[in-house]
């Protein structure tokens, strides 16, 4: 009997070998190599030597970088609860069965699965000075246009209007997932009670959907962290670095000034800034369902 719950063991075991080699493979092993990157002094071409904290500090010290945290915290802060909320509101509009709402579902949905060349490609067009779709409208109202992506106050802004229309899909299907979730009954017994639409809405729908709103905000503070492809298209980090993100930082650290440590400092950094953030909504929405119970 020993004999054969010891096998049994090793059996199952064996089953969660090629899980546990692809996560140390990818996941664990990276992350140890970047750490060790970022104690060191590394010349691509002379080797490394060690340096502890230095690098760490370095980065910290750099104005640079600091202006790059500030524009990766705004563009977070404005971006996910832009798009957590119209995910929703999307998901509330187009929960039917009708053939208008299947095609508009894969209308919003179609633009996340471009890539982020063309989603810049569609927005530069839409951006660019003089000739662009918006200075178009605004010679057409005989407004001054706007030099979006070459104005300090408007590049940013920019570049998370193409992020938001960009990512809108995947958070409006993973609410319309859970929606549909949500028993038939408890509508029907709001109807009973001639509840109002306000009161069904935050006395049934959002309450059952509260896990799934939990998960679409980390995972949006998790993608626009790591912002990089559309700044670097659309504006390069500019003007005067107002729309360089971390990311893009870490690129011009690591890849063209070849600072392999500091750049491995910074995106260690970054990543206990997106772990960080992680675990504090983790923790908020924990404390006020045991508030709430």
């Amino acid at each position: 009997m020993a004999e054969s719950y010891r096998r049994s063991r090793w059996t199952n075991g064996l089953f969660v070998v090629p899980y546990l080699s692809v996560f140390l493979t990818l996941l664990v092993f990276p992350l140890g190599c970047g750490i060790w990157l970022s104690l060191n002094k590394v010349d691509l071409f002379g080797g490394e030597r060690f340096v502890g904290l230095k690098n760490y500090a370095r980065v910290l010290s750099d104005p640079i970088f600091g202006q790059a945290v500030k524009n990766t915290l705004i563009f977070v802060g404005v971006s996910v609860p832009t798009l957590v909320i119209l995910g929703l509101f999307l998901a509330l509009a187009l929960n039917k069965t009708s053939k208008g709402s299947s095609f508009l579902r894969g209308l919003f949905f179609a633009s996340s699965i471009l890539s982020v060349t063309i989603v810049t490609l569609i927005w530069r067009i839409v951006f660019i000075p003089n000739d662009g779709l918006m200075s178009l409208i605004f010679e057409f109202f005989g407004w001054q246009p706007i030099g979006f992506l070459s104005t300090t106050g408007w590049s940013l802004f920019s570049v998370g209007v193409a992020t938001v229309w960009w990512c809108i899909g995947l958070p409006m299907m993973l609410f319309l997932a859970a929606l549909q979730q949500i028993p038939k009954d408890l509508y029907e017994a709001a109807a009973l009670d001639n509840a109002s639409r306000w009161r069904v809405l935050t006395r049934i729908t959002l309450p059952s959907i509260k896990s799934t709103i939990m998960l679409v905000a980390i995972i949006q503070v998790v993608m626009q962290f790591q912002l990089f492809g559309q700044a670097q298209l659309m504006t390069n980090g500019g003007p005067a670095g107002s729309s360089r993100p971390i990311v893009m930082y870490i690129y011009e650290v690591g890849f063209l000034r070849w600072d392999i440590g500091l750049g491995a400092a910074a995106s260690q950094i970054l990543f206990l800034i997106i772990l960080c953030a992680a675990m504090l909504q983790y923790w908020v929405s924990t404390r006020k369902e045991e508030v709430d119970a």
